[in-house]
């Protein structure tokens, strides 16, 4: 049967739904990645991320008929998206060889107050003035966590989840246009192809040899890299981006209870402030959203 493509209807409840499965799916994958640090380097990370979710993907769109699709796509959106991924992917990796998961996790969390600001300029989707004052209050207190009077402020490995951020933020807009003419697994699938051939050229000069006692790592990146990526996809496809950015938050649980249980890192005070305020400031344009 072949996918077919209806005009996105919101669903807000399915939409929240699948942004917390995502992220908890991402959380293990992230702490996966994490883990493979000390033996490849940051892009390679990124090609194995998706390559490694790829033969999921085909066989997903395979016994569910989307895969006849494949080929009615809008190229230049995916494209897009492929370059924001394989740049969200090498930054973000990057950024774990240095901060903790939850310290990296809390710089991100700038991504759904970029989404939200966002919004209003690519989706036209209405933000008042005091949704702007939380934006700003939210960005503002990363720079709290970072500490200005200490070392962290320049920081490349904070840069570069900054960075992750911003490409993410793009990248989730674009899932929203796509999603109004394009199924869930043409995206799916043409982002982890074009992300392994993008990041797999780029990782070539440094490519390392697969080592055969960390294939735990490798089964868990490409298990929950595909179910997290399906969930996303659904998740910003069918619900308000300005509604279900702010779930993101729910990762910070995740990343500060992997970092104690599996590297005995326990999160600075600046880092949770930092985190309250951002969060704080996301869960304000979540209610005011649902007024």
């Amino acid at each position: 049967m072949a996918a077919s493509f209806p005009v996105t209807t919101d669903k807000p409840l399915r939409g929240i739904l699948c942004m917390i499965l995502a992220v908890a799916l991402f959380a293990v994958m992230d702490a996966a990645m994490k883990s493979l640090t000390p033996y490849y380097s940051a892009m390679q990370i990124a090609c194995l991320r998706g390559a490694l979710a790829w033969p999921l993907v085909v066989l997903w769109l395979v016994s569910s008929g989307r895969h006849k699709s494949l080929l009615k796509t809008r190229w230049s959106l995916h494209l897009l998206r492929a370059v924001l991924g394989v740049t969200m992917l090498w930054a973000f990796v990057y950024s774990l060889q240095s901060l903790a998961l939850a310290e990296a996790y809390t710089i991100f969390f700038t991504a759904p107050l970029l989404i939200t600001a966002m919004s209003a300029f690519w989706l036209k989707e209405y933000v008042a003035p005091r949704h702007w004052v939380a934006i700003a209050i939210g960005l503002i207190s990363v720079l709290f966590m970072l500490q200005p009077d200490g070392d962290k402020l320049i920081s490349l490995g904070a840069l570069m989840a900054l960075l992750a951020a911003f490409c993410y933020a793009i990248s989730a807009i674009t899932v929203r246009i796509l999603g109004r003419t394009e199924g869930t697994g043409n995206m799916v699938f043409w982002l982890m192809t074009l992300l392994a051939l993008g990041a797999g050229v780029l990782a070539l000069p440094d490519w390392q040899p697969l080592r055969s006692e960390l294939w735990f790592s490798f089964v868990l990146i490409g298990i929950t890299g595909f179910g997290g990526q399906i969930a996303i996809t659904q998740a910003f496809k069918v619900a308000p981006a300005a509604l279900i950015a702010p779930f993101e938050y729910t990762a910070l649980l995740w990343g500060m209870g992997f970092d104690i249980v599996l590297w005995q890192l326990f999160p600075q005070f600046s880092t949770l402030a930092g985190a309250l305020v951002i969060i704080l400031s996301g869960l304000y344009l979540l209610w005011q959203h649902r007024r």
